[in-house]
């Protein structure tokens, strides 16, 4: 018996047209949870009773324990039973003598080339603990899944996913770091070929969120009458979703550098220039005249800027003077930093601000002022430039499962500290997710990382995108930029490629004489397809209508007809609210 709670979306066969094929799959389920949604007064909801399991369990049998542990193992040095709750649910109960703790697991068919989005609710019995999914995959490796933090008293989902490149039997169970009961229910293992995975992020994802279908209506200036049969082209002045790259100080004095970079991007993050360390290496001798300089080249050629960062909580990356100062000193030298960056490139200058780099995995400022020494810095920021959006920027937390400092609860759990703060509630707060990938990414935790984010309701970014070196490093960057731009709740990506003539921090797009490696081509190949438009020309019909569909962006549309001395050009912007049915466009001719 379970409890259920109202879910948008059924189950349900999709087709669809994919690389030549119709491919029929269940569609991917985007639900999370976070129990945290009273906005605003940012208390913790504590469910009582899990959610129903997604895909109804997929390949999981007995996914809600309603037959006891029927099809469920129980391994070696594992006590385990299944109990009700006082509502009437049922749920499996595990106790491990010795750490970690671990499940009853469940042994399944799995495919080769496949991806499993995995979901499930866990609780603990006392405290809290880090619980992490893991399968044991055919070939005998064990892969995380995904992890959360599991509580006492509250039902926490847990959603992440793995790949599995062989076929044979694979096993799912679950583990916790303190020594405490662990409480399972509503599992669910779904598996999707590589076509249905993509077919879902092109169709489901990319096809609706990137793109808009609007009405354009061709009329006469002078007495407002239609114009049928007029020929009506779109050419796009700039793509609507942001895609950048890093930038270093090299592109000052090196054309080529420039024109590759300008010729690409929308957006540039400086790499290192506009840090603390870069603008004031000594104590009170402040210099901008590098990112002065490269913010206005970006801005000659239309190149948004994020500005990176104000603070960096990593204790490796601070001066040597700032070490040494006491709290109060500490203080007025950060509030004088603060001011001086954020008044200088706010209002406008940037479109964004990570305010302190990396403070799940650090705590330099904590340590030295105390556990809300960052919220006060976002309210700071906030107060002199309240129209920039403020990111949490960080890392590993879409990457992989394996790091407990970064999970998406602990990151979310960090972001309602930051919005709770007295004052902060009208924060143009963000998600930044740098995505420094290994040689392997795991795609499906990625998805499942963002679907659970989303649940902020706040701009997510990719906003340092690299793949580590390896034989497919290609390939896998391919994979990692589709599924950013695919999500729906994804909102724009930077790379961290930066060109550096001593090499690049990871991964470099080009050679030393601006052509392209692999990587760089996939990077270039991308850009042209999210460019394109299906309607190249359109006539418009009886009444002087017409339908375009396109790329969200600003476009250049053209009206031609025999009865017009020359073309009527008009500029328009497409965007998410664009609708045929609800802004047709009315261009007088």
């Amino acid at each position: 018996m379970k409890v259920f709670m109202k879910k948008f979306g059924i189950i349900l066969l999709l087709f669809s047209f994919f690389r030549g094929q119709m491919v029929q799959s269940v569609p991917y389920d985007h639900t999370a949870s976070i129990e945290a949604s009273v906005y605003g007064l940012f208390l913790q909801i504590c469910l009582s009773n899990p959610m129903i399991p997604l895909y109804s369990g997929g390949v999981i049998k007995n996914s809600e324990f309603n037959v006891g542990l029927t099809d469920w193992t129980v391994p070696l040095g594992v006590q385990a039973t299944v109990n009700r709750s006082s509502s009437g649910n049922k749920f499996a109960e595990a106790r491990t003598d010795g750490q970690p703790s671990r499940t009853v697991y469940q042994t399944v068919q799995m495919q080769p080339n496949t991806h499993y989005s995995l979901s499930a609710w866990l609780q603990v019995s006392a405290g809290t603990a880090n619980v992490m999914a893991v399968v044991r995959t055919p070939d005998g490796q064990f892969v995380a899944a995904g992890a959360t933090v599991a509580k006492s008293g509250c039902w926490s989902m847990i959603k992440g996913g793995m790949t599995s490149y062989s076929s044979g039997q694979g096993q799912l169970y679950f583990e916790a770091d303190a020594a405490v009961a662990i409480r399972v229910d509503s599992v669910s293992l779904q598996p999707f070929t590589f076509d249905e995975w993509d077919a879902h992020r092109q169709q489901q994802s990319a096809g609706r969120a990137r793109r808009s279908t609007l009405g354009v209506v061709v009329a006469r200036g002078t007495d407002g009458a239609p114009v049928p049969n007029a020929t009506v082209t779109a050419d796009l002045l700039r793509p609507g979703f942001p895609f950048g790259n890093g930038m270093t100080r090299e592109i000052l004095d090196n054309p080529a550098y420039e024109q590759w970079f300008t010729s690409r991007f929308t957006v540039a993050t400086f790499e290192n220039e506009m840090k603390w360390y870069a603008t004031e290496g000594r104590q009170g001798h402040e210099d901008y005249r590098v990112p002065d300089a490269m913010l206005a080249l970006a801005e000659r050629h239309g190149v948004r800027v994020r500005g990176h960062n104000v603070f960096w909580d990593d204790q490796s990356t601070q001066m040597a003077w700032v070490r040494s100062l006491g709290p109060d000193e500490l203080r007025a030298a950060m509030d004088k930093r603060l001011r001086s960056v954020v008044s200088r490139y706010g209002g406008g200058k940037v479109i964004s601000w990570d305010v302190v780099n990396e403070n799940l995995h650090w705590s330099f400022y904590e340590g030295k002022l105390g556990p809300d020494a960052s919220p006060a810095i976002y309210h700071q920021v906030g107060k002199i430039d309240g129209e920039t959006p403020l990111f949490m920027n960080e890392f590993n937390t879409v990457e992989q499962p394996v790091d407990m400092s970064a999970m998406a609860s602990k990151y979310v759990a960090k972001m309602n500290q930051i919005r709770s703060f007295p004052g902060n509630g009208g924060l143009k707060l963000a998600v930044g997710l740098e995505s420094h990938f290994g040689a392997t990414p795991n795609i499906p935790f990625m998805r499942a990382t963002l679907d659970t984010l989303a649940q902020l309701k706040l701009p997510i970014w990719l906003t340092e995108i690299d793949v580590a070196n390896g034989t497919n490093q290609a390939q896998h960057l391919e994979e990692v930029l589709r599924e950013g731009y695919g999500h729906p709740n994804v909102d724009g990506m930077v790379m961290w490629a930066a060109w550096h003539a001593t090499g690049c921090y990871v991964m470099c797009l080009t050679d030393d004489e601006f052509k392209n490696l692999s990587v760089g081509d996939v990077v270039d190949k991308l850009i042209a397809e999210w460019r394109t438009h299906p309607v190249a020309a359109a006539t418009t019909d009886a009444d002087g209508v017409v339908e375009l569909d396109l790329a969200h962006g600003e476009y250049n549309v053209t009206v031609t007809h025999p009865s017009l001395v020359s073309s009527a050009v008009r500029t328009l912007t497409v965007d998410a609210s664009s609708s045929s049915s609800e802004n047709a466009i009315d261009i007088r001719v």
